[in-house]
Formats: structure tokens, C-alpha cells, sequence
């Protein structure tokens, strides 16, 4: 192995040589012509010197060596003097058998002394010694691999972003990564391994590939893809590896650099079967894709804003032959809904977008071009607009510019008039509405136009491209919303659109021009005085026509976007930061690429294009790549046959990242995913519940209290309860089985601490058995023998409470078939009275519990589904129940909520009925007592219902899903217990599952409803008014039946889950 470093501070890189085959160390001192002195070796005994690490140890500025030695099993210091000579100073050892490979330094306690870490191939282990300040080591520590891992090489960096030192480590008897997290005391999280399929890792480097600023790694390999690179998500977790093939199958070294100064890391490769060495180039991905769009005929021009406050931008779009201007609107990934229109004047062309009214809503206003006048839309914050109002200008208005012309704080408009050689101004009264144009004189057929402040006065300042002058036009603000006269400089032929940011970072503004028709742009560099240097041009596609600027490769200078018209592609000009451009690199677009705009469309902090294509009558929408060279995309699927049973969330391997259990029914199998925490998931882990198991319900928590994640499942074919106890690396030790005491199949799960004795108990109810079972725990980990408690005939709701008052938890059961709830108190040690039971209605189903009466004691309330009934039992707070108060609801009540309707701060009910079609609202008097029904149309088939406030009133509204007429029921609440009519939604076919959320972070509550016929998610975007956009569906898997809200990918988004019983995902 061979090092370099500066020795003998002469300002000479010189090379230092681990030479294992004669036990020593040798040192080329470099000359002034690049030559090398005579190796001058330093004996290491017979320790065979495997790998050297070059660092100051003794912060004396002289560069010290450290040695692994792999033949004896030790680490070996040599202390520099800084004239190129070296002295033993010390040997420690790694432990018999640990042939230790490599060693690399950091300081990983943060007690500003460097440590060093060092692999131990034969034992397993990364070893750790921590540094003293006089440049020696003490105390060992050791962080294992894995058996039979045979760790080769190690690196250190920041890969979580938390300022503490990380280990990354390459296991080449596993073909794995290893990732250790720092806590910055020297000690670390357990090992994250990677896998790299067949092919063996052996050198490993860390930096930031993709220009995101989060570390990736790369590594070199045995085998045909001998090149992985693993880029990292910030948070110390990375996505499964991209692999590359240099030809080569035993690449063994790796460096990396920016090779070719292009700001991209690039990556040099030593292979050893080929004798060659390669050098893999980084490249910007840029906009692979596009996604298209349908806009209506000739789209023209394009804006962006968030016209319904969602913090989702979304694309407003002119389109010239139907006289209209469409609303898209975004959603968080990037992508878009369908089309809203609003008509316009004749002939819209441009659009821009403001705060017209200053009411804090964006509004938007085009140029009818075939009209002479302009449209103002004002907007709702909910992405609608008011129908226009228009405001005359010049003939032919196209280009279209608003700013704050006359410092009054509010937002004028300037237009340029193609027709008659002007350009319009229109000032703003700051209501939305405006005052009669003022027209200023252009060059000839002026056609874009820009605003902003080019002589450092503090007034707004125009620029104006002349079209069949070849000239841009400056007129100067004297602050007071009038301009001085026109100042022309030359551009190419046929300006057409026009930008201003500063190119060279010298704080004065400049000028980008496209030119149609010799194919260029014009850049013209700002004096700072109002006046601008001579052009530059800058070569690009044919027709350009569209303009934007941007940051596109994240290097802090300002980058060009074109359109080309003529060859259907939009171009990128990277700017060196200095005024001057490369030429282009081309992305491809639908026909005749017109307007353009940038913004960061799906947050992921990246410039995304969209770009009007007026020959198919489309926007393309480019989001911006930038994924260390190649995309990575990864499919994740069920063990084959899987019949998922059972769903469940935590964090199993302790990453802080949501990992996902499911019970696989069909395959007899627990399936353990791994969540990367950026929505994506790695393959499914199994567990194994038995032959013929068919596991049915699962829970998840710490059992043993070790502080790791177990999990309890109830086998419906074998009538038996597992437990696997967790060991925190995504592993789970062998299951504890509880196989005796089942006589029927089981059918439901639940945990709590019934005792007091922090201690979690297991509760069990049966498909066809009369009773529930609780396990207590009389050992960590271990369940005794269940205790039976008797029952009526089929069980079917429980609902916990304190029922006695005495701190402990009660609980009540419902049955099916008997006229009776059973209450069941519970004692200090989780065992349970025998049960008191209480005459209710028939078919008693659902249960539910609160404070009824206001005396601070707990009620029960019931449905009874053959009497179209509830019943309320009011507490007395000894645990009995007074006898039953019924009150009628619909027919066949099916579904239960309860809340403060009317606000009278009494509980009141609202039942879904079933067969009635209805809900039913039963508005409570505080005493136990509730006043008659009142009965709300809905859909058919009523089958569940939902609470919130839609219209953030402070009010309670209701949702109810329909299950046969395909719709969804939504019922707003006046909050003096009375509702409006319902105002139904479409939804997919046979909606079964109804979620109240806020999907796209507006504080307005949406709707999520899973369409079992037709495999789909709707979702309903709620504009906080109390009304719904239209559905937006969403392909699932075969029969979707439950859908999951939440924060997959730690993006402060909410993510949505639905499980497939059908297909088993």
C-alpha cells in the first residue's frame, strides 16, 4: 500500500510504503523536478505492515504513520519528526487471530484528540483505540460485524448530518456494507448492512455524488458489477446500491477526485485481473423525463403560484385558440390534476401572477392580445377565481410584467403593445382594480418585457424586446410611476423573450435575450448605472423562444433554460458565475416548446421546468434528477401467497425509521420490511409461524422491556400465540409459543397493563367461543397460562374503562346474539371480577364509552342492530350501571361516533344506519338523556361516518361513506346540533373505508376513501370552506380495503398506505 504526504515540510509531497512481504516501511522523499530520493525503510519487526494511515497523531505538525499489522495481530505507531524520518513509539494489540486490515483516524469521543479505527478481518469486529493528548492510545473498544463477516476496509464521515464522526465498513464475507452511527462519546448504533448480492466489497470511499449534500458511499468489488454506489438519504441510511461494470472482476482500490474540474465527483478504480485502471466520470442526470399534461388547444404561456395555499405550487396556462386561461393544480410529488378553465378576452397570451387586492390570495392576469386589453382574475385562496375584469391597453398586447411602479406599496401593471409600437401602464388602486393605461413609446413590434431596479436608484426600471428592431429598450423609473425615454441596445435577430439576474455576481443586474431567428441568446452584462455592455452570444437549438434562470447544478451561479422550438427540446447553459455560459445540453419536450418557468414543483429543494408545447396542447412538467449518475428504483412484493392478513407499523431495527410487519395468512409466514425513510422499503424479511400456522392478527410492543420492539401474533390455523422478541437489528430471537390452550381458531389482539405492574398482558377473543383470554406475564418475555373469563354467546365489541373509579382498568363486552352487555372490574394483580351483566337491546354491536351525565363517571352506550336502537347505561361510579335508557335511531345502525354537536360542552351521538340511509343525531341533555332523533338523507348503504370540521367554523361536520351509490355523504354542522343537507362527492366503486386528514398541509381536513371495486384511493382536497375538489384517484392493488395515513418518508408529507387482499401486497 502507498500513502503520500508531506513528510519533511519541505512543501513536496513525498510517498510512504507499506512493504509487507520484507517487515518495514519505506519513504521517497519527493525533489523540486517531481523525482523521488531512494527509499529509506523503517523495520516493523516481522509484523507484516498490511495497510499505513498518514495524520498528525501528536499535534506536533509533523505527519505521523500507523500501521496495521497483519501478521502480528497488532497496530503500530510511528511518530514523524518532520525531516522525513521516523521512531517507533508504540504497538497495541488487536487480539489473537484479528489480522487486522486497514485503520483509519477521527476524533470519535469529540475530546479533540484524534482515535483510530481499525478492522480485524480474522474476529469480526471493528476495534476502536481512543487518543491520549501525548499521541498515545488506550481503551480498546470493539463494535462487531457479524460472524463470518471478514471486514476489509473503513471510512469515516458525517453521514447523518449530526456533527459526530460515522463508520462505514465493507464486510467482504457477507457482500455488505456496514454502517455505524456515532454518538459523539465513542461510542455507536448498532450495525445497518446494505447487501451487494453475489459480488464481494473490498475498498470503500464517502462524498457527495449526487450534489445533494448528503454523503453516498462507493465501493469496489469482487465479482462482474464491480462498482456500487450508495447514495444517502442525511440520515445515515442509504438506498440500495447502483451497481457499475468497469469490465473488470477484481477491482481493489478505489480514489476519488473531481477529475475533470466539472464540479461532479468522479471515481479512479485500480483493477488487479486486468492489470488497468479506470476512471468512472460523474455526470449531471438533469431532466430525463418528462410528464405531460393536457392544457386545451395552442397553450401559450406559463405562470406558477400557490393558488390554493397548500404550499403545493400549481401552474396557471394561457391557451391563445380557446380563449381561455386553465388552472392545474399541484400535488406534492410533482405531479398535477387535471385542468380548470376560466375564459378570457381573444387571444390570451401571457400570464403573470400577484397579490392584487392585497387580501394575501393570489390572483393572475393575461393579455388578450386580439382583444387590447388585459384580464384580472382575482383569486379565492382555495384555486378558483373570480370571472375576469378587463382593463384596455395598446393593439396586439403580449408581454406582460407587474411590480410596484410608484412605490405605493401596491402592484401595477406594464404591457407591451405589438400592434402599435408601445407599451402600456396601468397602476394599481390595491383592491384589485386599475387605473387607465398611460402609454410610453418602444421600439418597433415590442414583445416581452421585464421590470426591476438596472441603476441602483430603488426605482422600478423596464427592459423590452423589440422584435423586428433587434433591439432591447430601457426606460428608467423616476419612482413616481413614469419612465424617462428609451435607451436601445443591439441583441440578435427577433428578440423574443427576455430575463434579468445578475451572471457574474458583481450585484448589478443583467439581461438575457432568446433570439428566434439566428438560434442564440444575447446576454448583455449590466454596468450598474442603467447601462449595459455589448451582447454576448451563446449558440443554442433551433427557434429559441422560451427563457428562465436558475441554479440548476447546485453550484451557487446562475444557469440559462431555453426552449427550442424548432427541435423540441429545452436547453440548459451552465453559467461559470463570471457572465459567460457552456453550450447547451438538451432534454427532450412535446411539439413546439413555447413559454417556460421553473420552481421546486415535489420539495425536494431542486429546480423542476414546465414548459408549454402549443403543437400538442400540452405543459411538460421535468423534474429535476440528480441520482449519482443512474436512477435506482426498487419493487417491493409479499412473500409469494401471502393473503395478508394483518398490517402493522414501528421502528424494528432502531434507525428511527417506520418499518412495516405484516401476517401473511396464506404463506404461513410474519414478513418484516425495513423502511429507508423516503417512502421506499427493502425486501421483506421472513418469519416463519409454523406449518399451516396461518397467522391472523398481530401487536407490537416491548414485552420484555430490553427497549426493543417485539412482536405477538394469534395463529388461526394452528390456535396458538407467538412471540418473537426483537433484537433491535431488524433480527428477532426464536419465538416463545403459546400452543395448549387454544381450542378454537383466535380472531383478535390486544395489549395493556392490567395489574400495575408495568408488565404488558395479552388479550385473545375467538371466532366461535364464548369467552376472551388474558396472558399475564410472569417472567420478561415469557406469558403464563391464560385466564378464562366467561362470556355470552359470541362476543363481538369491547371498550376498556374506569368503570369503579379506582384507577384500574374495567372493561365491557358486547354480544351478538343475547340481550346483554357484560361488565367485567378489574383487580390491582390484572385478573378480572366475574361479570355483572345488563339487559340491552338485540344484536348489540358496537360499544362505546364516555361521560354521558357530566358527573365524572363513566357511561357505556350500545347499538343495537335488530332493535334500530341505542342504549345508555349510566354509571354510577362503583363499577354497576343503571338499567338501560333507549333511544330510537335509524334502521339497522351499523356505526357509532359520539361528540359535542351543539356545543353545549354534553356528549350527543351520531349513528350510521345501514338499511335507513341515514345518520342519525341524538343531541345530549347532560344528564344521561338525549332529545328525539333527527334523521340526515345520505347515500345508500351508509356503512361508515367520520368527524371533523371542514369549514374551520370551530363546528363539527360529518363524512359518511356510501357504499352503494359510490359517493361519500358530507354534512356540515351549524353547531346547535343541526346540519346542513348533504352535499355528496363521487368516489370510485363500493367505497368501504372513510379517513378524515390534512393530505396536503393547508390546515384544511381532506378526505380519503378506499374504492373496494374498482381498486382505487380517492382523495378529496377540502378547501376549508366546508366543500371538496373532485376526486383524485389513485391505482391500488387488487380489492383495497383499509387505507393508512401517515409520514412515510420523514418529509413532513402525509403519506398514504391501502392493503391489496386480493394480490397480497
Amino acid at each position: 500500500m502507498i500513502v503520500v504526504g508531506d513528510f519533511d515540510k519541505d512543501h513536496r509531497l513525498d510517498l510512504a510504503i507499506a512493504n509487507f512481504g520484507t517487515n518495514n516501511i519505506g519513504i521517497l522523499l519527493g525533489s523540486e523536478n517531481g523525482s523521488f530520493t531512494s527509499q529509506k525503510t523503517f523495520s516493523t519487526g516481522s509484523s507484516r505492515p498490511i495497510w499505513i494511515h498518514v495524520t498528525d497523531l501528536n499535534n506536533d505538525t509533523a505527519l505521523d504513520i500507523v500501521a496495521a499489522d497483519y501478521g502480528t495481530h497488532s497496530i503500530s505507531i510511528f511518530d514523524g519528526y518532520g525531516n522525513g524520518s521516523f521512531a517507533k513509539s508504540g504497538t497495541y494489540s488487536t487480539g489473537y487471530d484479528s489480522f487486522p486490515f486497514s485503520v483509519v483516524s477521527g476524533d470519535f469521543n469529540n475530546d479533540q484528540q484524534l482515535d483510530l479505527a481499525f478492522t480485524s478481518y480474522g474476529t469480526n469486529n471493528i476495534g476502536i483505540l481512543f487518543g491520549n493528548s501525548n499521541g498515545t492510545f488506550a481503551n480498546l473498544s470493539t463494535l462487531l460485524t457479524g460472524s463470518d463477516s471478514h471486514p476489509y476496509w473503513t471510512a469515516v464521515g458525517h453521514l447523518n448530518d449530526d456533527e459526530t464522526l460515522d463508520i462505514a465498513v465493507t464486510n467482504n464475507g457477507k457482500n455488505n456494507v456496514g454502517v455505524f452511527l456515532g454518538h459523539g462519546n465513542g461510542t455507536f448504533g448498532r450495525q445497518t448492512t446494505y447487501s451487494l448480492d453475489a459480488v464481494s466489497p473490498y475498498s470503500i470511499g464517502i462524498g457527495d455524488f449526487n450534489k445533494d449534500n448528503r454523503m453516498d458511499l462507493v465501493v469496489t468489488n469482487n465479482g462482474t458489477d464491480n462498482i456500487a454506489v450508495l447514495l444517502g438519504n442525511g440520515n445515515g441510511t442509504f438506498v440500495n446500491p447502483t451497481m457499475y461494470s468497469t469490465g473488470s472482476s477484481s477491482s481493489i482500490y478505489i480514489a476519488i477526485g473531481d477529475f475533470n474540474r466539472d464540479d461532479r465527483l468522479d471515481i479512479f478504480v485500480i483493477n488487479n485481473d486486468t492489470s488497468t485502471i479506470d476512471i468512472l466520470l460523474g455526470y449531471d442526470e438533469g431532466f430525463p423525463v418528462q410528464t405531460k399534461y393536457d392544457t386545451g388547444y395552442s397553450p401559450q404561456w406559463v405562470s406558477i403560484g400557490d393558488f390554493n395555499n397548500d404550499t403545493v405550487l400549481d401552474i396557471a396556462v394561457t391557451n391563445y385558440q380557446e380563449n381561455t386561461v386553465n388552472i392545474l393544480l399541484g400535488y406534492s410529488d410533482g405531479s398535477f390534476a387535471n385542468r380548470t378553465s376560466y375564459s378570457t378576452g381573444s387571444g390570451p397570451y401571457s400570464v403573470v401572477v400577484g397579490d392584487f387586492n392585497n387580501d394575501t390570495q393570489l390572483d393572475m392576469i393575461v393579455t388578450n392580445s386580439r382583444g387590447y386589453d388585459v384580464s384580472v382574475f382575482l383569486g379565492y385562496g382555495n384555486g378558483s377565481f373570480t370571472d375576469q375584469t378587463t382593463y384596455s391597453t395598446g393593439a396586439y398586447p403580449y408581454g406582460l410584467a407587474v411590480s410596484d411602479l410608484n412605490n405605493d406599496t401596491q402592484l401595477d401593471i406594464v404591457v407591451t403593445n405589438y400592434g402599435d409600437n408601445t407599451i402600456s401602464v396601468l397602476m394599481g388602486y390595491g383592491n384589485g382594480s386599475f387605473e387607465n393605461q398611460v402609454t410610453y413609446t418602444a421600439g418597433v413590434t415590442p414583445h416581452d418585457v421585464a421590470v426591476d431596479d438596472f441603476n441602483k436608484d430603488t426605482r422600478s426600471d423596464i427592459v423590452v424586446t423589440n422584435m423586428d428592431g433587434n433591439t432591447v429598450s430601457i426606460l428608467l423609473g423616476y419612482g413616481n410611476g413614469s419612465f424617462a425615454n428609451r435607451v436601445e441596445y443591439s441583441t440578435g435577430a427577433y428578440p423574443d423573450r427576455v430575463v434579468v439576474a445578475d451572471f457574474n455576481n458583481d450585484t448589478c443586474l443583467d439581461i438575457a435575450v432568446t433570439n428566434y431567428f439566428d438560434n442564440t441568446i444575447s446576454v448583455l452584462l449590466g454596468y450598474g448605472d442603467g447601462s449595459f455592455a455589448m451582447q454576448k452570444t451563446y449558440s443554442t437549438g433551433n427557434g429559441p423562444i422560451g427563457l428562465a434562470v436558475s441554479d440548476f447544478n447546485n453550484d451557487t451561479k446562475l444557469d440559462i433554460v431555453v426552449s427550442n422550438a424548432g427541435n423540441n427540446t429545452i436547453g440548459i447553459l451552465v453559467g461559470y458565475g463570471n457572465g459567460s455560459f457552456a453550450s447547451q445540453k438538451t432534454y427532450s419536450t412535446g411539439t413546439y416548446p413555447l413559454s417556460l418557468a421553473v420552481n421546486d414543483f415535489n420539495n425536494d429543494t431542486r429546480p423542476d421546468i414546465v414548459v408549454t408545447n402549443r403543437k400538442d396542447h400540452t405543459v411538460s412538467v421535468l423534474l429535476r434528477h440528480d441520482r449519482g449518475v443512474m436512477k435506482n428504483e426498487i419493487t417491493f412484493t409479499l412473500s409469494a401467497g401471502a393473503h395478508l392478513a394483518c398490517v402493522a407499523v414501528s421502528d424494528f431495527n432502531k434507525d428511527n425509521l417506520l418499518d412495516i410487519a405484516v401476517a401473511n395468512y396464506g404463506s404461513s409466514n410474519l414478513g418484516i420490511i425495513l423502511g429507508y425513510g423516503n417512502g421506499m422499503f427493502g425486501n421483506e424479511l421472513i418469519l416463519s409461524t409454523g406449518l399451516q400456522s396461518h397467522p391472523y392478527s398481530i401487536i407490537i410492543n416491548d414485552f420484555n422491556k430490553d427497549d426493543q420492539v417485539d412482536i405477538s401474533v394469534v395463529n388461526h390455523g394452528t390456535k396458538n400465540l407467538n412471540t418473537f422478541l426483537g433484537r433491535g437489528n431488524r433480527m428477532f430471537e426464536s419465538q416463545a409459543n403459546y400452543s395448549t390452550s387454544f381450542n378454537v381458531a383466535p380472531l383478535a389482539l390486544g395489549a395493556g397493563d392490567f395489574n400495575s405492574d408495568e408488565r404488558l398482558e395479552i388479550v385473545v377473543a375467538y371466532e366461535d367461543i364464548d369467552n376472551l383470554d388474558i396472558f399475564f406475564m410472569y417472567d420478561v418475555g415469557d406469558f403464563s397460562h391464560r385466564t378464562t373469563y366467561s362470556t355470552s354467546l359470541w362476543p363481538s365489541y369491547v371498550a376498556f374503562g374506569d368503570f369503579n373509579n379506582d384507577t384500574r382498568l374495567d372493561f365491557v363486552v358486547t354480544t351478538e346474539y343475547y340481550n346483554n352487555v357484560a361488565v367485567y372490574l378489574g383487580y390491582a394483580n390484572g385478573s378480572f371480577a366475574n361479570p355483572t351483566t345488563y339487559l340491552v337491546g338485540r344484536s348489540s354491536s358496537r360499544v362505546v364509552v364516555g361521560d354521558f351525565n357530566n358527573d365524572d363517571r363513566s357511561d357505556i352506550v350500545v347499538l343495537n342492530f335488530s332493535d334500530d336502537t341505542v342504549s345508555v347505561l349510566l354509571g354510577y361510579g362503583n363499577g354497576s350501571f343503571a338499567i338501560q335508557k333507549i333511544f330510537s335511531a335509524g334502521y339497522n345502525p351499523c356505526h357509532l361516533a359520539i361528540g359535542d354537536f351543539n356545543q353545549d360542552s354534553r356528549l350527543d351521538i351520531v349513528v350510521a344506519n345501514y338499511d335507513y340511509y341515514s345518520v342519525t343525531i341524538l343531541l345530549g341533555y347532560g344528564n344521561g338523556s338525549f332529545a328525539s332523533k333527527i334523521n340526515y338523507s345520505t347515500g345508500s348503504r351508509s356503512f361508515s361516518v367520520a368527524v371533523g370540521d371542514f369549514n374551520n367554523d370551530t363546528r363539527q361536520d360529518i363524512v359518511v361513506a356510501n357504499f352503494n351509490n359510490n359517493s361519500i355523504s358530507v354534512l356540515l354542522g351549524y353547531g346547535n346540533g343541526s346540519f346542513t343537507r348533504e352535499v355528496k362527492y363521487s368516489t370510485g366503486t363500493a367505497p368501504v373505508w372513510v379517513a378524515v386528514y390534512d393530505i396536503n398541509n393547508d390546515s384544511r381536513l381532506d378526505i380519503v376513501v378506499t374504492n373496494r371495486d374498482d381498486n382505487t384511493v380517492s382523495i378529496l382536497l377540502g378547501y376549508g370552506n366546508g366543500s371538496f375538489a373532485n376526486q383524485t384517484t389513485y391505482s391500488t392493488g387488487n380489492l383495497p380495503l383499509i387505507v393508512a395515513v401517515g409520514d412515510l418518508n420523514n418529509d413532513n408529507r402525509l403519506d398514504i398506505v391501502t392493503n391489496n387482499y386480493r394480490d397480497s401486497t
